[in-house]
């Protein structure tokens, strides 16, 4: 073998990329002056794709496998022209590495709040924030459109105009959606599908597609929040004045339990002693301001009545002073089951406050008559 096609052997390139970052689309592989080989070896692995750019131009796309760059196997190529060495010598070309996996767990998010109208709350000022991911699927548009020359192109690059077209698309359909602020948050699957929908194809312009789109949170102002959680305090609470009674009376027992406070102690229970008949006494002045001026008695509450099941069948109704007139003539026990309007089930006489009463009033037996006289 002589010493040119030793050489000619010894310059046969193999054009590869391993790629051990998690964030870079697109990679050049370098050659001093862009030189290649004829009958370079272009290894192209999974998730990969190969962009041949000759003079200025893309001529051609490869796809996963190995391919000699040799004329039989580049039918683009032969079509270009200015190959003045036919292939014999090296030509100047640049190969691109596109990367065509997903990338994963991109952020988005609302840099101002957005302005919605909520059919409950009014105007209100929405914050939402998430995730995305995209993937290069057709990659010689995206190398014309978005990289251009660059020689090492990462998502870093990309992400602030997909996250402003997102947050734009986002604003449109969350406005125009109708959604009351307190069912978004399970509407958040069908928001992020119609999002998708309305953003891939402003990335297929690109020669991007985004598989996955995800909205993590939809949030109000913090002032906002604040009111909402004071106003669910309140339903939980129920009685605002038998609370603040409540938290009284607990802080004095406290007190009163903390032998260490000494005098400090006492006197808080005495301030704290003060400030509920204080609040006692205004809710008394309160409840008799009105009795200054004459007012008619309000009418007498309506009687109850009451209804009996005895043996499968149903008496009544009947007043209380009935029931007690039945009860001294044994008529009507404790165990009786009793009914009225209002009441949950039929109950045992004698479970009943009202009724019970009736038991414990009447009079003790009679006493035995006194003997004869003499």
């Amino acid at each position: 073998m002589g010493i040119l096609d030793f050489l000619s052997g010894e310059f046969i390139d193999v054009i590869e990329w391993t790629d051990d970052t998690n964030d870079t689309l697109v990679w050049r592989f370098e050659r001093e002056g862009n030189a290649i080989k004829y009958g370079a070896k272009l290894t192209v692995r999974e998730g990969q794709a190969a962009v041949f750019i000759h003079e200025g131009q893309l001529a051609d796309v490869f796809s996963p496998g190995m391919y000699m760059l040799e004329t039989n196997n580049m039918p683009i190529l032969t079509t270009l022209q200015s190959w003045d060495h036919g292939f014999n010598s090296p030509f100047k070309s640049e190969i691109y590495f596109v990367n065509t996996t997903r990338f994963q767990d991109l952020k988005w998010g609302t840099k101002n709040p957005i302005m919605c109208r909520d059919p409950e709350f009014g105007p209100v000022r929405l914050r939402a924030f998430g995730t995305y991911t995209i993937r290069v699927k057709d990659p010689g548009r995206f190398l014309t459109e978005i990289v251009g020359t660059d020689g090492e192109f990462t998502t870093d690059e990309i992400s602030y105009q997909i996250r402003n077209i997102i947050v734009a698309r986002f604003s449109n359909a969350l406005a125009a959606s109708g959604i009351p602020v307190l069912d978004m948050a399970a509407n958040t699957m069908d928001l992020g599908k119609l999002i998708a929908a309305k953003v891939s194809p402003e990335l297929a312009e690109f020669g991007l597609e985004m598989p996955a789109f995800y909205i993590e949170n939809i949030s109000l102002p913090p002032a906002v929040e604040e009111a909402m959680d004071k106003r669910t305090s309140m339903g939980v609470i129920g009685d605002l004045g038998r609370y603040t009674q409540f938290s009284a009376a607990e802080a004095m027992t406290e007190a009163a339990k903390n032998p260490a406070g000494g005098g400090m102690g006492e006197g808080l229970g005495m301030g704290m002693g003060m400030a509920m008949a204080g609040q006692m006494a205004q809710g008394m002045g309160a409840q008799q301001a009105p009795a200054a001026a004459p007012v008619a008695p309000p009418p007498p509450p309506p009687e109850k009545v009451w209804h009996i099941a005895e043996n499968g069948a149903t008496k009544g109704p009947f007043s209380r002073a009935a029931l007690g007139r039945m009860a001294q003539d044994n008529a009507f026990s404790r165990d009786t089951m009793v009914w009225t309007p209002g009441q949950d089930g039929w109950q045992k006489a004698g479970d009943i406050d009202e009724l019970a009463q009736l038991f414990t009033v009447m009079p003790p037996p009679p006493p035995p008559p006194a003997p004869a006289a003499d």
